[in-house]
């Protein structure tokens, strides 16, 4: 008879880390991460392409913001503009990485949303670039993320 073994022992021994996940009353799962030091909130978003940060928070992260000709778009808009910070350093849980690019723009619209929803505002989104590079595995029963730290 074959032993069974969680997904989370399987992962675990496979070089993955396991990052607790929070569900907001927008139904989205949040997680706590790092930039730079700095610890904040982040939307877990898969079918954003690149993490985010709201352009109000480019001092609170030590972000070094360059103007950019690209446009953002998203659930809340098109069309807004963006700034590009280069090489900061990413931590979620035991999960890193240096020199990762964060995209800025103004997160009014998404903030806005959850709070007509009683929820509470968001620093930025964790976007596709994070989790593709971190090789990302959502458990949404568990509520958890498991990111490769090996």
């Amino acid at each position: 008879m074959e032993k069974k073994i969680s997904l989370k022992k399987f992962l675990k021994g496979n070089g993955y880390t396991r990052i607790p996940l929070t569900r907001t009353k927008t139904n989205h799962f949040e997680v706590h991460a790092e930039i730079n030091g700095v610890k904040g909130r982040f939307i877990v978003d898969t079918g954003a392409s690149n993490t985010c940060v709201g352009i109000d928070c480019i001092t609170h992260f030590k972000l070094l913001a360059e103007e950019t000709e690209v446009k953002a778009a998203g659930a809340g808009g098109r069309g807004m503009e963006t700034q590009i910070s280069k090489k900061n350093h990413i931590k979620i849980g035991k999960w890193e990485q240096k020199k990762a690019p964060i995209i800025l723009f103004n997160m009014i619209h998404v903030n806005a949303a959850l709070l007509e929803y009683n929820a509470t505002p968001v620093n930025g989104i964790i976007g596709a670039d994070i989790l593709k590079k971190g090789k990302a595995i959502i458990d949404y029963d568990k509520r958890c993320i498991f990111l490769k730290t090996e």
